[in-house]
C-alpha cells in the first residue's frame, strides 16, 4: 500500500512540475513581449488565479492519463440512423478516446447520440491519421445516407480535421468543423513534444505553411475555440485561424478546455445552428 501511494505522489507530482513549467514558460514569453506584466506578478489576486489554473489544469491532465486505458479498448460503435449528422470527435498528441467522455455525456444530454472517437496514436504519420479520419467519415456517410458529417478536433486532432478539409478533399463531406485549442500556427513548445507529430507543429514548418496556403474550404464552417490562458499553445493567439469564428476565453489551460461548463455550451450551440 505504501509503494502505491508513492507511485501516486509521484505521478501527481510529475503532472504538477509538467503544467507549472509549461506555465512558467508561458509567462515568460509574454512578459518579454509586455513588461508591464512583471508590475503585477506578485499581486494576491494574479497568484490566486495561476494557482488555481495549475491546479485544475493538472487536474483535468491526471484525469485523461487514469482514462487512456478505457480509450484503449477497440469498440467500435454502430452508426444510428437518426438524421442526425454524425459527430467525429478528434484527440490530441498523447491523448486517446477517452478525454472525451465528459464532453461525449454532455452532448448525448443534449439530444446527439451519434458521436464517434477515433484513436490517433502519436507515432503513426499525419497523413496515415488522416486516411483513417477519411476511412470513418466515408464509413458513417453510407451507413446514415447522410452526405455530411461533423468534426470535433482538440489540439492536434485539428489539425489533422484541417489536414482533411484543405487538403485531403473532405470539404464537400464536413459540415460544421470546431477546433478546441488547435495550435493553428504552431506552438513555440513543439520541440519538447516526444512524437514526429511533434515536428509538424513547430510554427512555420513546412507541413503548417502548406496548410496556410490553402484556402479554408467555404462550404465548411469552422470555428475555433481557444484559452488566452492555454499552456501547450504558445502564444495562444497561434489557436486563431483566419477566416474561422474564433472564439476566445480565459481562465482554461490547454486540456482544462475538454471539461468547462462554456466550452460544452459554446459546441453545443455551434452544432444547432442552422445554415443561413
Amino acid at each position: 500500500m505504501a509503494t502505491f501511494f508513492s507511485l501516486l505522489g509521484l505521478f501527481f507530482g510529475a503532472l504538477i512540475a509538467v503544467v507549472t513549467l509549461t506555465c512558467a514558460i508561458a509567462w515568460y514569453e509574454y512578459a518579454n513581449r509586455d513588461p508591464q506584466l512583471l508590475n503585477r506578478r506578485l499581486a494576491p489576486r494574479r497568484l490566486a488565479f495561476v494557482v488555481a489554473l495549475i491546479v485544475v489544469e493538472t487536474a483535468c491532465l491526471a484525469l485523461t492519463i487514469l482514462l487512456q486505458p478505457w480509450g484503449w479498448l477497440n469498440r467500435k460503435e454502430k452508426p444510428a440512423v437518426n438524421g442526425q449528422p454524425p459527430i467525429i470527435l478528434l484527440h490530441g498528441l498523447f491523448q486517446s478516446p477517452a478525454c472525451w467522455l465528459w464532453l461525449k455525456h454532455q452532448l448525448r444530454r443534449q439530444g446527439f447520440s451519434d458521436l464517434y472517437a477515433i484513436a490517433l496514436p502519436p507515432w503513426k504519420d499525419v497523413e496515415i491519421l488522416t486516411e483513417r479520419l477519411a476511412k470513418r467519415v466515408d464509413e458513417l456517410r453510407h451507413a446514415t445516407g447522410l452526405q455530411q458529417v461533423h468534426l470535433i478536433g482538440h489540439s492536434m486532432g485539428g489539425i489533422i480535421a484541417r489536414n482533411y478539409l484543405q487538403i485531403r478533399g473532405g470539404e464537400h463531406k464536413v459540415d460544421h468543423c470546431l477546433l478546441i485549442a488547435t495550435p493553428n500556427s504552431g506552438s513555440k513548445l513543439a520541440p519538447f513534444a516526444l512524437s514526429p507529430l511533434g515536428k509538424l507543429l513547430m510554427p512555420g514548418s513546412a507541413f503548417l505553411q502548406r496548410l496556410a496556403a490553402e484556402p479554408l474550404p467555404a462550404d465548411a464552417r469552422i470555428s475555433t475555440i481557444y484559452s488566452r490562458h492555454d499552456n501547450m499553445v504558445l502564444p495562444y493567439e497561434n489557436a486563431r485561424l483566419d477566416g474561422a469564428r474564433n472564439i476566445e476565453l480565459a481562465g482554461s489551460g490547454h486540456i482544462s478546455l475538454l471539461f468547462r461548463r462554456r466550452v460544452m455550451q459554446t459546441i453545443v450551440d455551434l452544432l444547432k445552428e442552422e445554415r443561413p
